[in-house]
């Protein structure tokens, strides 16, 4: 798990003993050190015991907080006893971090129930989340109303935890790079920038044209062009592929480099045809592979609301993803489907991936000048899947995301693809086009449903639909 900084939140009340405050801390902070989490919480000489329960100690947790709100990116309640529901909802309201916040309660044990080590965390959670909801602050959850801070179910709890502010945080912030105009025959890859940005999400654009004009001046003797064709090369079988091809995509993904870099991208959509064949050449499926698998998410056919699920999967899960179209039946299984696209999907989903030409464009613009598609089967494992849209009939954006497993299924055919299982595909097909999503879907190969709900619902307050 990547490292992360939050701030911690010891509530308490003055009336519980003060053991189950200083053993909570150091509870903690082992299971923080276990996680590569650094704790951000008043000292033991800052409060009563380092914990929170005043308004004198909600000012200086939360003073504490905003000097270090660059770094903070969630912010965990611990209860050890019933807590002070004020001092919690003060010292976050106070400092006015905007992260997401976890809420704990230690279990009290049946054969500890006298004055000597009674916790009452139980009921104290309710009333902090009972304040928490007046003062207009969101929180998640532990999965049970209370669990030991040294348990597995606690790690897990922080795991989830970590995740959903990695989203948050990341989407919050995030630069998305928009390669070229949608393919005009895609009115589905539309999108409202504007909704995107209102939720922190900026769209940088650059036109194709200018993308081509850079191609084109940069020389074949380049040793950015050298290195690239080495990447190339040593990222998939290219045997098949002319030398002069791997040269136009090695030009192509140097120029692309340079204006994520020069533009603090960190995902794009490209426009993967109809231009780039008939006036280029090639497909830059490979490059788009590249980055994504180099965790620098890049969607097929300008579908930016697309790779927003991509980049917030990828955030998830600490693993690259990929967009995918619903795209077949699996014969008459109901639960079954075939993911598909002409060959973009990072090198993670193709463990035999092979470099060459898209047949279905090359029906169309001349196989010769796709080169570049990669194709390869996805084996068995987990799935999520998700999808972002824009409404803006609703001035919303709206969102599902589920869980399945990828198959070993036979499957003949070309292109990237996969055979999924779905529990209750249709009525997951229903819900699609009754509400008028997409046919692509962002793809990882994780178990982060949970994660991606969390995260869009509470946090950016979008619409979510969970495939349970």
């Amino acid at each position: 798990m990547s490292a992360i900084t939050l701030g911690v939140i010891i509530g308490n009340r003055d009336f519980f003993p003060d053991q189950l405050i200083t053993e909570a801390r150091r509870d903690v902070r082992q299971v923080f050190e276990a996680l590569a989490i650094e704790p951000v919480m008043l000292e033991e000489n800052q409060s009563k015991l380092g914990s929170v329960e005043t308004w004198e100690h909600a000012r200086a947790c939360a003073d504490l907080f905003r000097k270090q709100r660059d770094r903070i990116a969630g912010v965990v309640v611990i209860l050890p006893n019933f807590g002070d529901e004020k001092g919690v909802a003060d010292t976050l309201k106070l400092a006015g971090l905007g992260v997401p916040v976890l809420v704990q309660a230690c279990p009290d044990d049946l054969d500890q129930l006298g004055v000597e080590r009674r916790r009452d965390a139980f009921c104290g959670k309710i009333s902090v989340c009972n304040n928490l909801r007046q003062y207009g602050i969101p929180f998640s959850l532990t999965a049970s109303h209370t669990v030991p801070v040294c348990s597995g179910e606690f790690r897990r709890d922080l795991e989830s935890f970590v995740a959903v502010c990695r989203v948050v945080h990341g989407l919050r912030r995030a630069r998305i790079g928009a390669v070229g105009a949608r393919p005009n025959a895609f009115n589905t890859t539309r999108y409202s920038e504007k909704l995107l940005q209102a939720a922190g999400i900026s769209v940088s654009t650059i036109d194709l044209s200018e993308v081509h004009g850079r191609v084109e001046r940069l020389s074949d003797a380049d040793e950015r062009v050298a290195a690239k064709v080495r990447d190339i090369r040593a990222y998939a079988d290219s045997t098949a592929v002319p030398a002069a091809s791997l040269v136009r995509m090695a030009k192509l993904g140097v120029v692309l480099a340079g204006w994520m870099e020069d533009n603090g991208i960190q995902a794009t959509a490209l426009q993967c045809w109809s231009s780039m064949q008939q006036n280029f050449g090639i497909n830059c499926c490979t490059l788009m592979s590249m980055m994504s698998e180099n965790l620098m998410p890049s969607a097929c056919e300008v579908d930016i609301a697309g790779v927003v699920a991509m980049y917030a999967l990828q955030l998830a899960s600490d693993k690259p993803s990929a967009l995918v179209d619903w795209n077949n039946n699996y014969g008459r299984d109901p639960n079954k489907c075939v993911f598909f696209h002409c060959g973009n999907w990072a090198k993670a989903f193709l463990p035999d991936v092979k470099m060459g030409t898209a047949p279905i464009l090359g029906t169309t613009l001349g196989e010769q000048n796709t080169f570049g598609a990669l194709s390869g089967r996805t084996p068995a494992g987990p799935v999520t899947f998700a999808r972002v849209t824009t409404d803006d009939q609703a001035g919303r954006i709206r969102a599902y995301v589920g869980e399945g497993r990828f198959t070993d299924d036979a499957l003949q055919t070309f292109g990237s693809r996969a055979v999924v299982e779905v529990p209750r595909l249709q009525a997951l097909m229903r819900y699609i086009c009754k509400n008028g999503f997409e046919h692509h879907a962002a793809m990882n190969g994780s178990e982060c449903a949970q994660v991606i709900a969390e995260a869009f619902e509470t946090y950016l307050g979008w619409d979510v639909y969970r495939h349970e």
